[in-house]
C-alpha cells in the first residue's frame, strides 16, 4: 500500500490552517498546481474526499478532520526524533514555572509539553493556568518564568517581551444549511442580524468588541458563555452564529452536530499565541529551552 509523502502531509496541513489553497500555497513558496497535485494524490491514497470545496475557498471533509489529528501527530514525531538526541545531552535541568491562559492549555499546548518533557527530563516543568492579567502580574513579579498566553491580548507592552508563535484566523461559525452559507460575500452587517452566541473565556469578548466597534454594527447577542463546547453545541444546534478563531474550531459538536466555518469579507485579527516573559529578567536556561524548543516545533 501506498504511503503519503511528508510533503503531502505538510502540505494538507497548510490547505486545512488556510482554508484556501492560493494562500497555503503562497505561505508555502510553491505554486498552486503542485499544491493542487499534492493534494489530489493525497485523497488518492487515502481514498476518500478530505477537504469540500466552495467559493470562498476549502473546508475538512469529516475524514479530513480525522486525518488532520494523525497528520500532525505524525509532523510532531518526526521533529522530536530530529532534535530530540541532541536535546537530551545538553544537561538541562530544574524548575521551569510556565504560565498558560485557558485557550492555550484546551487548545495548543499540550502535544508541545508532552514532547519537551520527553526532550528535557531534567527541567521540573511547573504549570499554572490563570488569567491575562494575573499572568501579567505574575511574570513582573517574578512569580512565573515564561507564559504561552494569546499575545494580541497582552496589555503591559513596556514590563513584558513577546513573541508570537502562531496566528489563527477568525472565521464565521454556523449550522449546517444555514442561509448565509449559499451567500458568497459575507459581512459583519449580515452577521448583525443573525442571533449570536459570544464566548467569554481569555477575553474574547472584548477582543470581539474591538472589531466590531470599527463597524456601525453590533453583533445581536442572545448567550453569554465561557465555554467553547457551549459555543460550539449552540451553533450546530442552529441557536446562533459566533466568529471565533481556527484553532478552536472543530467539525462536530458533543452531540455529533456539524458545524461550518466561512471566511468574512470584512478584516477581522487574528488570534495571535506567542510566548512572555518579564523585560527585565534574563531567562533562566530551563526557559531559554522552553523557548527554542517551541520556535523549533513551529517551524
Amino acid at each position: 500500500m501506498k504511503q503519503p509523502s511528508l510533503r503531502q502531509i505538510q502540505y494538507f496541513i497548510a490547505v486545512a490552517n488556510a482554508g484556501q489553497f492560493s494562500r497555503a500555497a503562497r505561505e508555502l513558496s510553491v505554486s498552486q498546481s503542485a499544491l493542487t497535485n499534492a493534494i489530489k494524490q493525497l485523497e488518492e491514497i487515502v481514498a476518500t474526499p478530505l477537504f469540500k470545496r466552495h467559493g470562498s475557498g476549502v473546508s475538512l471533509t469529516y475524514e479530513g478532520s480525522n486525518f488532520l489529528v494523525h497528520a500532525r501527530r505524525v509532523l510532531a514525531a518526526v521533529d522530536e526524533a530530529v532534535r530530540s538526541p541532541g536535546r537530551k545531552r545538553d544537561g538541562v535541568t530544574g524548575p521551569l514555572r510556565l504560565a498558560l491562559t485557558y485557550t492555550v492549555a484546551g487548545y495548543y499546548i499540550p502535544p508541545y509539553l508532552e514532547q519537551f518533557q520527553r526532550s528535557f527530563p531534567g527541567i521540573d516543568l511547573q504549570l499554572t493556568e490563570a488569567s491575562r492579567v494575573a499572568i501579567e502580574d505574575g511574570l513582573v513579579s517574578g512569580s512565573f518564568d515564561l507564559a504561552v498566553m494569546l499575545t494580541s491580548n497582552i496589555v503591559d507592552q513596556e514590563g513584558l517581551k513577546f513573541e508570537t508563535l502562531m496566528q489563527s484566523r477568525r472565521r464565521l461559525w454556523l449550522p449546517s444549511l444555514h442561509p448565509l452559507l449559499s451567500q458568497s460575500n459575507i459581512t459583519l452587517a449580515d452577521v448583525s442580524r443573525e442571533p449570536y452566541i459570544m464566548l467569554t473565556v481569555d477575553e474574547a469578548s472584548n477582543t470581539a468588541q474591538r472589531y466590531w466597534n470599527k463597524t456601525a454594527y453590533r453583533p445581536n447577542t442572545i448567550f453569554r458563555t465561557s465555554s467553547v463546547e457551549a459555543v460550539r453545541s449552540l451553533v450546530a444546534s442552529g441557536m446562533g452564529v459566533t466568529i471565533l478563531s481556527d484553532m478552536v474550531y472543530r467539525q462536530w459538536s458533543l452531540d455529533g452536530r456539524r458545524v461550518e466555518v466561512v471566511s468574512l469579507a470584512d478584516a477581522v485579527p487574528t488570534m495571535d499565541v506567542g510566548l512572555a516573559w518579564a523585560a527585565n529578567v534574563e531567562l533562566n536556561r530551563a526557559a531559554l529551552a522552553f523557548r527554542e524548543f517551541m520556535h523549533i516545533g513551529d517551524q
